[in-house]
């Protein structure tokens, strides 16, 4: 019931916008301020050497992504440098102008996650309960931007590149 309000009604939508405008900016404004000067090696390195532990059994509470962090993360620190900023810019760019909102709120989550599984709090439990409404809103999230004229857009020329497949009679009515 919720989630049909959320993903239909054009009152939902606007409040969509000001979700996303919010979320937008925070995104925006967090990666603006890494780019160019950004080296997230002493964070890897702090959420390597103090991971999220269990408390009662002193074990690792996500030992896989602590693994991930140590032996793919860290030495390609480069990379990360510029992906955290850039992913950051352009997450918060698209659902401040509901462009590729949905996925734009989809990345926001995987970089929540991320940062969460290292150990930082911080404001992300937050944008992530932002981030979960507006990706449960899919494509009316961005209906009051870009999306409203590009998803059209988009839609059909996918399905002008389905019509070209040879499973499918000219007429688009009946499988071959």
């Amino acid at each position: 019931m919720v989630t049909k309000w959320l993903s239909e009604n054009k009152y939902a939508a606007g409040l969509m916008l000001v979700l996303r405008l919010y979320l937008g900016w925070q995104w925006l404004s967090a990666g603006w301020h890494k780019l160019g000067g950004f080296d997230a090696s002493g964070f890897l390195k702090g959420a390597i050497g103090n991971p999220v532990m269990d408390k009662a059994t002193n074990e690792l509470v996500y030992p896989t992504f602590t693994a991930f962090l140590e032996h793919v993360a860290l030495p390609n620190a480069g990379i990360i440098n510029f992906l955290i900023p850039v992913g950051e810019c352009l997450v918060g760019l698209g659902l401040i102008v509901g462009a590729l909102t949905t996925a734009a709120a989809f990345f926001g989550l995987l970089m929540n996650f991320m940062f969460m599984f290292a150990g930082t709090v911080s404001t992300n439990p937050w944008m992530l309960l932002i981030g979960i409404i507006v990706f449960i809103a899919g494509t009316n999230a961005g209906k009051f931007g870009i999306d409203y004229f590009a998803l059209p857009y988009l839609r059909k020329l996918f399905k002008k590149g389905n019509r070209s497949d040879s499973r499918y009679a000219d007429d688009n009515t009946i499988p071959r």
